[in-house]
């Protein structure tokens, strides 16, 4: 019998509660959106007690189920739980702001990485970035393809993107997830959970889906009416916090997309930044920060970085407070179920393609780079090395081959 715990979106603690714990976990939780949640439960279901264990799986489960970062979610949800919604601003701050900013300075810094020892240094960062992506594709066909049907849905979706450049390659592939879904999916259950309502009144829900389907349609329309660089810039980083399903490394081709195609930025500058972001606490959206501060149309900079931050997170949590008062009745839906089922097969059909192209076409240029790559995902996948120090010893691995190919010319 699933156990059912009502959840009040006024709290029963203080913001000042809710930012201290989740400050302390922006500053600690390595490894991805995966191990966050892994750390939410220690810190929020078996110490603090803030929800119980069949609460918080259902709370997963719904953010799973939705666009945006999930671990994000989780965390802006507990937050709401705990405090209302200030405590919601408060989680999300205190748990995405600490890696935000290192991102920012790791941007301002990258003039810095010019010489050899520097250019092998993003060398690195960018065969990490291939071991990690490989890493996630692994990890994620084996838990959201586990038949034929769903790894034929990850097949044609890869296919798709690889027919259709750009975003509209992304939510095609999206698209055709779902209705592989609703077509080949409904006799798979989705795993149960408990029960989990927060009090968050229908009008609210109601509010924030349709702000959310107006920002998405209305941002480019506005943007180009105006002229506006920055409101440009937003809907970029709006449009692909929208699209993610499945995880924080879903991610990397709608940006690469919204960011590279039109030549806002190189591949060698982004994909140094998504190595980077690997080594640091927190979100792996604030990838976006460090993208904000560099690309070519204005305001970039610190407003860039904020106008991009806010841009990606800002779906998300639109999308999930517009769920929530509607969530117990949607999870029972078989066609729901089957959708979402497509939907997450086409995810890794998405990212297999994106490790692919840009990630591996622009870092593996010789044998010896391939033997890198090789080794860090072998430590990553078999040996559960952190990826703080995969980062270094495949950064400490580049320098002396670079050196030599300098010293060469």
């Amino acid at each position: 019998m699933m156990s059912e715990q009502r959840i009040l979106a006024g709290g029963r603690g203080n913001v000042g509660e809710v930012f201290v714990a989740f400050l302390k976990l922006g500053l600690t939780s390595f490894g991805g959106p995966i191990a966050h949640l892994g750390y939410f439960r220690e810190s929020f279901v078996v110490r603090r007690r803030w929800i119980d264990e069949a609460g918080y799986a259902d709370l997963v489960a719904l953010c799973q189920f939705l666009p945006g970062p999930a671990s994000s979610q989780v965390g802006f949800a507990l937050g709401l739980m705990r405090a209302g919604p200030l405590g919601a601003l408060a989680a999300w701050a205190a748990f995405t702001l600490p890696s935000a900013f290192l991102m920012l300075l790791f941007a301002y810094g990258a003039s810095s990485f010019e010489g050899p020892i520097g250019s092998a240094a993003i060398h690195g960062f960018k065969l990490v970035a291939v071991a990690i992506v490989a890493q996630a594709v692994w990890g994620m066909g084996r838990t959201l393809t586990p038949d034929r049907s769903r790894a034929g849905l990850a097949l044609a979706a890869l296919a798709v993107v690889t027919l259709l450049n750009g975003a509209w390659g992304q939510v095609a592939a999206i698209g055709v997830g779902a209705m592989g879904g609703l077509l080949l999916c409904r006799a798979v259950a989705l795993a149960p959970g408990g029960r989990v309502r927060f009090a968050v009144p229908r009008k609210v829900g109601v509010t924030c889906l349709a702000v959310f389907m107006l920002l998405l349609v209305g941002l480019p329309l506005l943007a180009e009416a105006l002229g506006s660089q920055e409101l440009t810039l937003f809907d970029a980083f709006y449009r692909s916090g929208a699209l993610v399903f499945g995880g924080g490394h879903v991610v990397l081709p709608l940006l690469q997309a919204a960011v590279v195609e039109p030549g806002w930025t190189d591949d060698t500058t982004f994909l140094a930044g998504y190595g980077v972001a690997q080594a640091l606490p927190g979100p792996l959206f604030t990838f976006a920060a460090y993208l904000g501060a560099l690309v070519a149309p204005i305001p970039r900079g610190m407003i860039g970085a904020g106008v991009a931050l806010v841009g990606i997170f800002l779906p998300g949590l639109l999308i999930l407070v517009g769920a929530l008062p509607f969530w117990e009745t949607l999870r029972a839906r078989p066609a729901a179920q089957a959708a979402l089922h497509g939907v997450n097969a086409a995810v890794v059909g998405i990212l297999g393609a994106a490790l692919y192209n840009p990630v591996w076409v622009s870092a593996v240029v010789s044998p010896y780079d391939f033997a890198i790559v090789a080794a860090s995902f072998i430590l990553l996948t078999v040996w559960r090395a952190p990826p703080i120090v995969v980062i270094i010893l495949v950064v400490l691995l580049a320098i002396p081959q670079s050196l030599q190919l300098t010293l060469a010319v």
